[in-house]
């Protein structure tokens, strides 16, 4: 694996572990697609360094469980405003 990458994928897993981002916030971030993060995170993280790849994900699992509820809000909010 190219250092480059490495670096960006260390960098994301810390990036969405301080701010329990979501994948699509810390593509946004790193300028990157969301497919190239999540390939980061569950594949390339897990051969760098699996204890961090454990706790990016739970992250994740958490965001994705509470998806439902953002996008609810979304929505409410969209309609509030007409």
């Amino acid at each position: 694996m190219k250092d480059y990458i490495e670096e960006r994928v260390l960098e994301l897993a810390r990036y969405i572990l301080e701010t329990n981002s979501t994948v699509r916030a810390a593509a946004k971030k790193f300028r990157v697609s969301k497919s190239t993060v999540h390939k980061d995170i569950t594949e390339r993280l897990l051969e760098i360094n699996p204890g961090l790849a454990h706790e990016v994900k739970t992250v994740l699992d958490n965001n994705k469980a509470e998806r439902h509820i953002r996008g609810g809000l979304a929505t409410q909010q969209k309609y509030k405003g007409k």
